[in-house]
């Protein structure tokens, strides 16, 4: 039986739960090279010392309980003996963080940096989850955002593509709807990223690096001092190799649509002979951007919207934040 053709506009503007989750097979034999499938370095899987510390569950006494790991609050609280469970901190976890602002619904080719931005995060979150890790996610949008804590294995990644359908339709919704919700700032959602992340936690962030915000560079640069970071620069083609012509628009700020203004795109022809004078090109704000970033340490993956995610997973190898 065949299956049913693809709807291409369809895939271009939405993000689709079940699309997203059947993004494992490209990558389900390339898993995170730091770690093995179990999760843990190397090629086998010892027995590692200890129980780790971070707490997971407090649960009814059992014989054969360690009375180390007794819960005095629980203990007392309840009159009956409690333990607590943990967890081997060391453990691999990803928090994705998809950037669902207004600015991110644009695109000339293929698909919006929006759907790009989510298909880019499961294939992110897909390694992490073969290599045997846990995954979580973070979404902002205006007026929203929500949050899922990192869990294993594939219902982890199966809630994660569910909220990252949901949380899409409502920014474009709002987005239709021109509620005129205000939006954070790219240096606010990272800083809500940071207060929710765990130790030892990678934050992965999906984003064009618009309305950056003033302390989003400071704040980036601390960021990675705590947590490997990595952005995954959403790109449209329009915007690298924009066609020549005369192209019209408008600022929009908080007292609306200024008037309309023309941005002229010169033939390359001219570009080439502006470029041989002495006065060299100026450098696109995104390049400055990008090197700022790799300034403060952190990780940038540059991915086109309408590339293949194929191409994506190949760009993106190695995006946890360690280099």
């Amino acid at each position: 039986m065949l299956a049913p053709a693809p709807d291409l506009a369809a895939e271009a503007v939405d993000v689709d739960a079940a699309r997203l989750f059947a993004l494992r097979h490209i990558v389900r034999h390339v898993p995170e090279r730091g770690l093995a499938p179990t999760g843990r370095p190397g090629g086998f899987a010892g027995r590692r010392r200890g129980n780790g510390l971070e707490i997971v569950d407090v649960r009814r006494f059992s014989p054969g309980d360690d009375i180390r790991h007794v819960d005095a609050a629980a203990t007392a609280r309840t009159a009956k003996t409690h333990v607590r469970t943990f967890r081997d901190e060391r453990d691999r976890a990803a928090l994705l963080v998809a950037d669902f602002r207004a600015a991110m619904f644009f695109g000339t080719r293929g698909r919006l940096r929006s759907v790009a931005a989510a298909g880019a995060l499961a294939l992110a979150g897909w390694r992490v989850v073969e290599a045997g890790g846990r995954v979580g996610l973070l979404t902002a949008a205006a007026g929203s955002s929500s949050f899922l804590p990192p869990r294993p294995r594939e219902r982890a990644m199966a809630a994660i593509a569910g909220a990252l359908e949901s949380a899409h339709a409502a920014a474009a919704e709002a987005l239709a709807a021109g509620g005129g919700q205000p939006e954070p700032s790219l240096a606010g959602i990272l800083e809500e990223a940071v207060a929710r992340a765990t130790p030892g936690t990678s934050i992965l962030l999906a984003t064009a690096l618009d309305d950056e915000g003033e302390d989003f560079y400071r704040l980036a640069g601390a960021a990675c001092r705590r947590f490997p970071t990595t952005v995954m620069l959403l790109r449209d083609r329009f915007e690298a190799e924009p066609p020549t012509g005369a192209y019209p628009y408008r600022l929009a700020g908080a007292r609306g649509a200024g008037p309309m203004r023309w941005a002229l795109v010169a033939r390359r022809d001219r570009q080439a002979k502006h470029a041989q004078q002495a006065k060299p090109l100026p450098r696109r704000p995104e390049d400055a951007r990008v090197e700022r970033l790799a300034a403060a340490g952190i990780t940038v993956r540059s991915l086109y919207a309408d590339a293949s995610f194929e191409a994506m997973a190949a760009e993106m190898e190695g995006a946890d934040g360690r280099r």
